[in-house]
């Protein structure tokens, strides 16, 4: 998979998958653990997690501006990660208030920010060498693998920490409780009846716990599940830990300081320096207006029409854009222009791309816990246990050897993987229960486990393509991406159809007889992960490639900043 590419993608490669399987295990259950913890309504929980990605992602724009005017890019990234593990630290003390959480959070985002956007940069930079300039599409889409590898296994690990703490507790998991558990608590339960037979059914029989008085089992109930959502989060800074031996003991395989800054030389126009504000302090005036413009005309349009949604908080974002997108274009030359307008059109487009894209850790995560089937059968539950899947995956790949590789030893290796773990999977789904229970977090490992399984076939596609002449340009792959990722949710809307509305619930459980098949969900995943594969890794490496050499970190950010629009746009459509 490495071959032919310099050795610095392996170490971006394995740092990116240490931080990302931390972050996706946090991300996997952050807007649960909100709501479980602190009682938040669906959309206030929602506002806290868009918040919290549209910082991530605006921050990166303030990394990528201190990347490019240092040069000390491999330094930013080392401190975003010690700023990422204190952060998770933080949020992984049980029991801690809200504005903790929220102060955490803010410290995640802030690393995250001086992390993410100036790995991708560097990784963009190794390619500008002649010898590898061809190879630049691949190593982002295998950059690309390597954070859906540690993204595939984070859900899992969550949810495996919350069940040991939930049994070792005395209770079963029930993911519907800790709602009517906030709902006892004050006052506004609609039915009692429900509540107490899942709360019987939620203590394990000689565990020491009981739910006769519903008072305090619902208190020690919510106390119980947050907690195992620490202790997942402590999970996250043991992951970035690793992140960081891996990234301190090999970073020197990577671009250095002063080869950054002798190619940025080679093409700084007019002595100009790279992003120095200081010397721009007109034209940053000029973009900070007309982001204070967006944002208070959004804030008219709150107060004087009936447009939902709308406030300045939204304006602020939408405001952050625009002043990012005024301000490159006046401190770019005439000669970068066009390159700096063709990375805005792409950024415009993406931001609707994540808007819906990133439903998957707000509303497809509160789908999968309020409508989907919450108990499988034998063979389904291989899906959603670690070691069952990793066995289908291993059945697969060893298919893939036997039918599609002409070279003997391979063939009989596959043949042996094919037929020797399709027989184990059949033994553990044998093994499984009639009804096995579903948590609602591990429906986010369908996406990383479809990515990294899909990734090297798009890649033979487009390498097929590009060796007949044929290959759609980057931007045609991203807008086709947009096309596919509409067909992901028109899935989901169709099983959707004839389910209650959140508001219809009324704090009731939905009976599990109501709820739709967990495959409808994940064969959105499966869609949704074909166009994410046709538009963010290639949209990686466009911005690489075309982005003035002066504004690297600076358009990776602008790349992470159309994001968080996006994100911010994300209640929309709670």
């Amino acid at each position: 998979m490495f071959k032919n590419h310099p050795k610095g993608l392996i170490v971006a490669f394995f740092t990116n998958m240490g931080e990302r399987f931390g972050f996706y295990t946090m991300m996997a259950i952050l807007v649960m653990f909100l709501q479980a913890r602190y009682g938040l309504k669906a959309d206030e929980a929602g506002s806290y997690y868009s918040w919290f990605y549209f910082s991530i992602y605006a921050l990166a724009l303030i990394g990528g501006l201190i990347a490019d005017w240092t040069k000390k890019y491999k330094t930013v990234i080392f401190v975003g990660q010690i700023i990422m593990f204190a952060g998770y630290c933080l949020i992984a003390i049980p029991g801690s208030e809200l504005w903790v959480s929220l102060s955490a959070l803010f410290i995640i985002a802030l690393g995250n920010g001086l992390f993410k956007g100036n790995l991708q940069a560097v990784v963009g930079q190794m390619y500008d060498d002649e010898k590898y300039k061809k190879l630049r599409d691949g190593a982002f889409m295998i950059f690309y693998m390597g954070i859906n590898v540690g993204a595939f296994f984070a859900p899992f690990v969550a949810k495996g920490i919350k069940g040991f703490w939930l049994k070792k507790n005395g209770y079963f998991e029930n993911a519907d409780l800790p709602s009517l558990c906030h709902q006892y608590l004050g006052n506004t339960l609609k039915d009692a009846e429900q509540f107490q037979t899942l709360a019987n059914a939620a203590v394990i029989p000689g565990g020491g716990k009981s739910a006769t008085d519903l008072g305090v089992f619902a208190a020690d109930y919510i106390q119980v599940f947050s907690t195992g959502f620490n202790y997942a989060f402590g999970i996250a800074a043991g992951a970035m830990i690793v992140s960081l031996v891996v990234y301190l003991l090999f970073n020197k395989l990577l671009p250095s300081k002063h080869q950054l800054a002798k190619e940025a030389k080679a093409v700084v126009t007019e002595n100009k320096p790279t992003v120095s504000l200081a010397s721009n302090l007109k034209y940053v005036i000029i973009s900070l207006g007309l982001m204070a413009i967006v944002t208070l005309l959004f804030h008219v349009a709150d107060k004087y029409t009936d447009i939902q949604d709308i406030d300045y908080k939204l304006g602020l974002a939408v405001g952050l854009f625009v002043g990012f997108v005024s301000l490159i274009f006046q401190i770019s030359t005439k000669e970068e222009k066009p390159r700096v307008t063709a990375l805005t059109l792409v950024f415009i487009v993406v931001i609707f791309f994540w808007m819906s894209f990133h439903q998957n850790g707000l509303t497809l995560t509160m789908f999968a816990r309020d409508y989907t089937t919450q108990y499988v059968g034998p063979y389904t539950n291989l899906f959603f246990d670690v070691w069952s899947i990793l066995s289908v995956i291993a059945s697969v790949f060893g298919a893939v050897l036997l039918f599609f590789n002409k070279k003997i030893n391979l063939k009989l290796t596959g043949a042996a993987m094919f037929l020797g773990f399709a027989v184990i999977s059949y033994l553990l789904a044998k093994n499984n229960e009639a009804s096995n229970l579903v948590s609602p977090e591990v429906f986010q490992s369908f996406n990383p486990l479809f990515i990294v399984a899909l990734t090297p076939p798009v890649m033979a596609v487009f390498a097929w393509l590009n060796k007949n002449g044929k290959e759609p340009s980057s931007p045609r792959k991203i807008g086709i991406g947009m096309i596919i990722a509409a067909l992901g949710f028109i899935l989901i809307l169709v099983a959707s159809l004839g389910l209650v509305s959140p508001k219809e619930m009324a704090g009731v459980a939905v009976a599990e007889i109501d709820r739709v098949s967990p495959y409808w969900l994940m064969s959105s995943y499966l869609v949704l992960t074909i166009a994410e594969l046709f538009l963010s890794p290639i949209g990686l490496s466009f911005v690489a490639k075309v982005a003035p050499a002066r504004f690297q970190g600076l358009m990776q950010g602008g790349w992470l900043l159309a994001t968080a629009v996006g994100n911010k746009f994300l209640l929309l459509e709670v």
